[in-house]
């Protein structure tokens, strides 16, 4: 039998007080009760604010398809790249100023050196979603834009898999077929109320437009997505504004030369004019600060409900029927909204390696897009410099507690031990 070496003893005797310490300081209340409800807590206030946030740009639509509705039907224009231009404009004025005064690698210049190119393709992704979506409404009925411009939320999936790596479950899926059958409810709705309006001239081109706006849209919004969650919110919008400016005013010019030629200008055209600018450039000024809180397949779930928005505010302003069928699809799809959020979307790799980067949002291995996420670096992207949490605080005096006792124990043990060797000897 191999004799033992010096200080092993006193090693196990530590490491038996250490145990003994963690055992006696252990509390498994605080395990199971305290952190489980602030975890809850936690998650219903960002569940709730995911959503609010939701149905702000859902009204923020609204408000652009009311005043498209009143530009076209009171005073005859349909001028839609004038509509996109002074949106682009007031982006480029605001976030484009913003770069132009920034120093160093977030200077505008130093941007368009190196990714310039990747902004004018976006740029013209976003400016022709725009205008086929308008457009298709030439060609076909207002039942075929509604139930094909969902189109999005698959090609969003898909994309989101593809290229940010987001992985979804089987919740996902049937949170996503919900909100679908509660824009079936809808439609339904405008058929049973008489409200199949639109032209048929052409519907097979009216359709395909449609189709391809929502493949342009879950481009963008994709870009969008991974713009602000690696680079900077201010940089995507800058861009955008910048590219989207040029784009939007050189097809304004060869598209809209009559229609523009022929406008009959006055107060209330000025004023309709200025409320959709200002409804799209709010709605494209706050969409990325919810995106980066949850993703852009939740932010496009919750932006089905615009339409029943403006079918509610046309009841009042337009004289449309009403139909109970409406608010058991706003309600159909809130939940499917709810559902799709209360389970998180890990991804499997980070979405960004470059060093830019290491400032912003960065969705590592391992991390969560919707609002079901933990606590922990969510709230550290959005505040670097905000002070320590309760629930650190509470951990730091835990651990200096747990070192004084285990001192004390090391102590007593000790001067048991010296006592013991004396009387050996």
């Amino acid at each position: 039998m191999a004799a033992k070496q010096p200080g092993e003893d006193e090693r196990a005797e530590d490491q038996r007080g250490g145990f003994l310490v963690r055992l006696r300081e252990f509390k498994p209340k605080e395990v199971f009760t305290c952190k489980k409800q602030r975890g809850d807590v936690y998650f219903l206030r960002q569940l709730a604010k995911t959503l609010a946030m939701g149905q702000g740009l859902a009204g923020l639509i609204c408000g652009t398809a009311v005043s498209s509705q009143y530009l076209a039907a009171e005073f005859h224009l349909n001028a839609p790249m004038l509509q996109s231009f002074l949106n682009y404009t007031l982006l480029c004025a605001t976030y484009t100023s913003m770069m132009i005064c920034r120093r160093g690698d977030g200077n505008i210049l130093q941007i368009l050196k190196r990714r310039w190119w990747r902004y004018l393709l976006l740029g013209l992704v976003d400016v022709e979603a725009n205008y086929t979506v308008v457009k298709a409404y030439q060609y076909t009925t207002l039942t075929s834009v509604q139930l094909l411009d969902c189109f999005i939320i698959p090609v969003l999936m898909i994309l989101s898999w593809w290229i940010l790596k987001t992985r979804y479950r089987l919740t996902h899926y049937v949170a996503v077929c919900l909100c679908l059958l509660g824009v079936g409810a809808m439609v339904g709705a405008d058929l049973l109320a008489g409200r199949d309006q639109g032209s048929t001239s052409n519907i097979l081109l009216g359709d395909g437009l449609v189709l391809l706006s929502a493949a342009l849209y879950a481009v963008s919004n994709v870009s969008q997505e991974y713009t602000v969650k690696n680079l900077s919110r201010v940089e995507f919008l800058g861009m955008i504004g910048l590219f989207g400016t040029v784009i939007s005013t050189v097809q304004m010019v060869i598209l809209e030369r009559n229609e523009l030629s022929n406008i009959i200008w006055s107060w209330q055209v000025g004023l309709l004019l200025a409320a959709y600018a200002l409804c799209m450039y709010a709605l494209y000024s706050f969409m990325p600060i919810v995106m980066k809180m949850s993703s852009a397949t939740s932010v496009n779930l919750s932006l089905l409900t615009a339409d029943l928005f403006s079918l509610f505010c046309g009841i009042f302003l337009f004289q449309y029927n009403f139909s109970g069928l409406y608010l058991v699809s706003l309600v159909v799809i809130l939940l499917g909204f709810i559902i799709f959020n209360a389970v998180p979307t890990p991804t499997t790799t980070a979405t960004s390696s470059s060093p830019s980067s290491s400032s912003s949002s960065i969705c590592e291995e391992g991390c969560y897009e919707n609002p079901g996420a933990t606590e922990d670096d969510s709230n550290r992207d959005e505040d670097p410099g905000r002070i320590l949490t309760e629930v650190e605080e509470e951990d730091e005096e835990r651990r200096a507690d747990k070192m004084d006792s285990s001192r004390s124990f090391r102590e007593e043990t000790d001067g048991d031990r010296t006592v013991k060797r004396s009387t050996k000897m």
